[in-house]
């Protein structure tokens, strides 16, 4: 039998729609992840329609890969998830989750997760996957180590939050299936 990927009883993963624009806009423009990311000025609706135009949804081909994250009872989009960083040659990306405030503390986030390394592993054949987690989230290190991912290494005053630095975990899971 086939397994079916990218939904469970709770949720799907789904390929970025342009009716998620506004609310890509909101996410990537909102503080509280702004500071786990790299990225310092706030992105526009007109290049977020191009992201949403120009991406082919391929991991392979756009070296990223984002996926919403919807309920399947009523279709609401409570978050996304992105493997970035993605290099072909070694198999390797960097997970990242995004869940909206009111749908936080719910299972989204794990469902989500185990969903995406089902997807990377079993499909496409990813042989690892990567979180830079801040060493005070105790919510992601323990979302991160229900998955099977686990500490590799500490990271020293690797993010800059209101003007302190903070240490961060790295945390590494590996396809031993190939």
């Amino acid at each position: 039998m086939k397994k079916e990927y990218l939904l469970n009883e709770h949720i799907y993963l789904r390929a970025v729609e342009p009716e998620d624009l506004d609310l890509m806009y909101e996410m990537e423009n909102h503080p509280s992840f702004w500071e786990i990311s790299s990225f310092t000025v706030p992105y526009s609706r007109y290049v977020l329609k191009e992201y949403i135009a120009n991406s082919q949804s391929d991991m392979f081909a756009d070296k990223q890969l984002r996926l919403m994250i919807v309920q399947k009872e009523d279709h609401k989009v409570v978050g996304a998830i992105d493997v970035t960083d993605y290099v072909p040659l070694h198999g390797r990306g960097a997970v990242g989750i995004a869940i909206l405030e009111e749908y936080r503390k719910k299972g989204y986030a794990i469902d989500a997760l185990k969903l995406l390394c089902e997807y990377v592993f079993g499909f496409l054949h990813t042989k690892q996957l990567y979180a830079h987690i801040p060493v005070d989230n105790e919510a992601s290190l323990h979302l991160f180590t229900s998955c099977g991912f686990v500490q590799c290494g500490l990271l020293k005053q690797w993010l800059r939050i209101d003007n302190t630095y903070k240490d961060v975990i790295l945390m590494q899971c590996i396809n031993n299936e190939d």
